[in-house]
């Protein structure tokens, strides 16, 4: 295995608790590529040792999300261990995405939290057209398979939904690339909750969510989910703050579902972060 990249500690924010409970978190936003300060902070006012990473667009860092080293999690996870008795990833869409395909190859990981997730690794993003396509990810210096996403499609709108384009892209991809690329959630070892809105105008992470509580449960492992069917993409945690949904795509959901879609979900998150 290659040897993990050094993180940057300008890519780096620490949120420390002044009583802290043991339990580490690792937050990883999502297509924004922010370090998401915020969610660290609040974290941190629980007793929980969070750390924010920036993974792409930083120090050293591919400048959008493709072919990011799982390294660059697996090594901010040994930062937080070297202060916590046990930790936690938790990530939002692109974030989630890389929280559960770090927790398949880091047994040390003892949950996972997946707010908007996806089944599936998906094609990384590429910087001009006429690139071929790419792993949004990779591990010991090697691509993790991926579903790739149908250049060909069109919104239907003027403002998007990029739902459309991954629905398009699993049926179009065939069984077997489609079976290659979905993410091996049962080999997480530690507990997962997952976080989803039926409205996601995003992409899939309602349907994603249900497909991995079947793979856990088939290979008798739990999961906690928590659907709201009128919520869209984002989740806001109880005393975070809301997001501007003014956004050129449409994220779905209906008025207040981030809030809500996250206090659903604040009961089982405390309850992993084991915070009473």
């Amino acid at each position: 295995m290659e040897r993990p990249l050094t993180v940057a500690a300008s890519d780096l924010h620490w949120a420390r608790p002044a009583t802290a409970r043991g339990t580490g978190v690792l937050v990883l936003a999502g297509s924004s590529g922010r370090v998401d300060v915020g969610r660290a902070e609040l974290l941190a006012s629980y007793g929980v040792t969070a750390l924010a990473l920036r993974w792409f667009g930083g120090e050293g860092q591919p400048p959008v999300p493709r072919e990011v080293p799982l390294e660059t999690f697996t090594e901010a996870l040994d930062l937080l261990l070297a202060e916590c008795d046990r930790v936690v990833l938790m990530g939002l869409s692109y974030g989630a995405e890389a929280a559960l395909l770090t927790a398949c190859v880091a047994p040390r990981v003892d949950a996972v939290v997946a707010l908007a997730p996806t089944d599936v690794a998906w094609e990384g993003q590429a910087e001009h057209d006429d690139d071929p396509p790419r792993s949004k990810w990779t591990w010991a210096g090697h691509p993790v398979p991926f579903v790739p996403l149908d250049r060909a499609w069109q919104s239907s709108s003027v403002r998007p939904s990029y739902v459309e384009l991954y629905e398009r892209s699993l049926a179009l991809a065939g069984a077997d690339v489609v079976s290659a690329g979905t993410i091996p959630v049962e080999e997480i070892r530690g507990d997962v909750v997952l976080v989803a809105g039926g409205d996601d105008r995003v992409w899939p992470s309602s349907a994603s969510a249900e497909r991995i509580a079947q793979r856990r449960a088939a290979a008798g492992l739990t999961v906690t989910s928590i659907l709201d069917p009128a919520a869209g993409h984002p989740v806001v945690l109880p005393g975070e703050s809301a997001p501007d949904l003014r956004r050129p795509y449409d994220v779905g959901g209906d008025e207040g579902a981030p809030q809500r879609l996250g206090s659903l979900a604040w009961p089982a998150v405390r309850r992993l972060l084991r915070l009473g």
